[in-house]
């Protein structure tokens, strides 16, 4: 099937270059294109939304720290976003040890408010970025109410919230400032959904960005993501650690950020991650009432 005249005028366009007609008849919902002069290219597309441009800015502002290698976009549309081809290296032994310690340094780039400029996306999932009144300043306020609290009410619209998980949810409302207490920092740049399918091995063997719903948060975050599914090896941990440690109590707080994207699973693949959901919800009512 050959890819519609339309988006190859626009991609010609934005790259100043024709495209090799292998990539004119093969490439039509994605992936590697080439333009006659040799240049690679990825192509991601599909339909009209705002997604593509949020992702080209989020790979933008993680790119210009300059402390981590991004997949660069090169052009945007409203049912597409083009980026540089990361050809794929050979993985060094150091490979997760200068992750760890790049992605560190990526979080010491801070920003006066939390949130970011723009709504994004997580997943497929709206993510509200957009701070406002002591949202901007607290993150407790913001973590709750643009993180915790949308994907709370998606899932009560789903029909996913028992009477048992409400008033948990509840009870974390009541108890999120303390349970957040002393992890106090100036909001960072993180990617967001940071996991495993979420970085490359490029060509010489770095670490490269893909994918990104950043904001300006807590790194505890963006390092409680990592480990949602399975985590990293420990070295990544151990050099993250090295240069940049984590305040005291983040083992505790954990959790209460693994939620969220436990949460945000759950609205979008279903009722499979509602025992993780319930579990880990209960469970901080568990430690808090024993105490």
């Amino acid at each position: 099937m050959r890819m519609n005249t339309s988006l190859s005028k626009r991609l010609e366009a934005s790259l100043g270059e024709k495209l090799t007609e292998e990539s004119l008849r093969h490439v039509t919902y994605g992936g590697v294109i080439q333009t006659r002069s040799g240049q690679a290219y990825f192509l991601k597309r599909g339909l009209p939304g705002r997604q593509y441009r949020c992702e080209a800015h989020g790979l933008h502002e993680l790119g210009q720290t300059g402390e981590i290698a991004v997949a660069d976009p090169v052009a945007v549309g409203e049912d597409f976003v083009l980026t540089r081809y990361v050809i794929p290296g050979k993985m060094p032994s150091d490979f997760f040890t200068v992750l760890g310690r790049s992605l560190a340094r990526v979080h010491r780039h801070t920003a006066a408010t939390f949130g970011f400029y723009e709504d994004n996306f997580i997943g497929a999932t709206p993510q509200l970025n957009r701070a406002e009144g002591a949202e901007k300043n607290d993150w407790t306020v913001f973590y709750f109410q643009k993180r915790l609290k949308y994907q709370y009410r998606l899932a009560e619209r789903n029909g996913y919230v028992s009477s048992s998980l409400r008033s948990d949810f509840a009870f974390l409302e009541r108890h999120l400032p303390e349970w957040l207490k002393g992890s106090e920092e100036a909001p960072c740049l993180i990617h967001g959904d940071l996991w495993s399918g979420n970085f490359l091995c490029g060509p010489s063997g770095e670490g490269v960005l893909i994918d990104p719903a950043v904001y300006y948060g807590h790194r505890e975050a963006e390092l409680a993501m990592t480990r949602l599914f399975g985590g990293f090896p420990a070295a990544f941990y151990r050099a993250y650690m090295e240069e940049y440690p984590l305040p005291e109590g983040w083992k505790f707080r954990e959790n209460l950020y693994r939620l969220y994207h436990l949460l945000n699973h759950l609205n979008l693949f279903g009722r499979g991650y509602l025992p993780e959901v319930e579990e880990t919800l209960h469970s901080y009512r568990t430690k808090t009432e024993g105490f």
